[in-house]
């Protein structure tokens, strides 16, 4: 007879499992919440993901999350001045709204904390696969987070940003937003922390008929934390959303995208910048699906590599057997300025339809010496010319906001990396 013996659970898998003992009594939910609770634990005691799930080839989950910290005796975060001038900023401070909700006009804003308590938002729980780590451990643990519903037609003028700020510990938050019919609306979603925390945060977006999304994630967590985010989005008909993911921080960081071009004619565009210095692994990946006629996508993730660094790019687009005439290109390139560091990429394409134009690319590099030498003999002493080039290979991601005042922030952000990695 073969006995399989389940393997030892590691430290950060114990302290998850004892975390939840401690916390399930404080948690909101109604039956069902619970019950989701329960089952996400559950899934969570069978092992955190290895390189064994091909989902989780390049991010062995179970090897690179060593410990999870305690809460720290700190101080409570302050607030970030918005990254464009005159944005509403919603507050998430160790993974709790903060006590007064502004007015947005076209916008119905929510706590999570009620709709978890009543049980409206039990069924957003369930995990989207076996392979869902990030969202069964946000399930089990999350207790806030704030709902958007931008109501049809609506324009709020000024970004709508959402902070989500932890001094340490474990913070679990969701971020859902519903944008109705012919609304167009610029969200920013930052991911910071100053400890050597743990964070998850799950976002929704479900983007209505001929409605106009531009979403930015910028994570600058410390150098010693770990993050685990996940973004979801369904798109209608005629929709467009255009989706910006800055890495700039970490220790280790796991980034998953996961869009639904349901609706006729939707539209999505994805542009990625990872910044990867010191011994930090970063994984970007992404799962498109092309389900409707007519649909279009485009990618372009450009990666910057120094140190010690580890980084991945995962990107999947399939084409549903029913989405003729769909337009998807796909490009992701690297840019190794160490011989330490490493970067992966997988892209993949799976078309079961016959009337679609597709494509991928991948490529990695290192800087163009000539173009260095070009610099350099115009004065330009070596450091600040690299600086130039690494922005000029970066530029084009960033430009493409076609937002003036994020543009100008985000190139700030740039320049403060390379002054401290450079």
């Amino acid at each position: 007879m073969t006995m399989h013996v389940a393997p030892q659970r590691t430290g950060a898998e114990t302290a998850l499992l004892e975390a939840y003992d401690r916390r399930l009594t404080s948690l909101p939910g109604n039956e069902a919440v619970m019950l989701k609770r329960d089952q996400a634990i559950e899934r969570l005691k069978q092992g955190l993901p290895t390189r064994r799930s091909e989902a989780w080839h390049y991010t062995d989950l179970r090897r690179l999350l060593a410990t999870v910290p305690e809460p720290e005796a700190s101080a409570e975060p302050k607030p970030l001045p918005p990254l464009a001038q005159g944005s509403t900023a919603l507050i998430l401070i160790d993974g709790h709204t903060q006590a007064r909700l502004p007015a947005i006009e076209g916008v119905t804003l929510q706590r999570l904390e009620d709709k978890l308590a009543d049980g409206s938002f039990a069924a957003a729980l369930e995990p989207r696969d076996d392979a869902d780590a990030i969202g069964s451990l946000n399930a089990a643990f999350v207790a806030d987070g704030y709902f958007l519903d931008i109501q049809p037609g609506a324009k709020p003028p000024a970004p709508i940003e959402l902070q989500n700020l932890n001094a340490g510990g474990q913070a679990h938050v969701r971020l859902p937003v519903r944008v109705g019919a012919g609304a167009a609306v610029t969200i920013v979603e930052r991911q910071a922390e100053a400890g050597a925390g743990l964070s998850t945060s799950v976002s929704h977006l479900l983007v209505g008929e001929g409605a106009e999304v531009r979403w930015l994630i910028v994570q600058e967590q410390s150098e010693a934390a770990t993050h685990l985010g996940q973004f979801n989005a369904e798109l209608g008909r005629n929709s467009r959303l255009m989706l910006f993911v800055m890495n700039a921080g970490g220790r280790l960081v796991r980034q998953e995208v996961r869009v639904a071009a349901k609706g006729d004619g939707a539209d999505f565009q994805l542009r990625g910048i990872n910044l990867l210095a010191g011994d930090s692994h970063t994984d970007l990946t992404m799962v498109l699906d092309h389900i409707a006629p007519g649909t279009g996508s485009r990618e372009l993730v450009r990666n910057v590599v120094t140190g010690k660094a580890r980084g991945v790019f995962q990107g999947r687009i399939n084409v549903h057997q029913k989405a003729q005439k769909t337009d998807a290109r796909m490009a992701c390139n690297t840019l190794l300025l160490s011989d330490d560091g490493e970067f992966s990429t997988k892209p993949e394409l799976e078309i079961f339809a016959d009337d679609v134009q597709c494509g991928h690319g991948a490529t990695v590099t290192e800087i163009d010496r000539s173009h260095l030498f070009y610099l350099m003999a115009r004065g330009i002493d070596e450091k600040t010319a690299r600086g130039m080039l690494i922005k000029a290979f970066l530029a084009e991601v960033v430009e493409q906001l076609d937002h003036e005042a994020l543009v100008e922030a985000l190139a700030s952000r740039l320049d403060d990396w390379f002054a401290a990695h450079g």
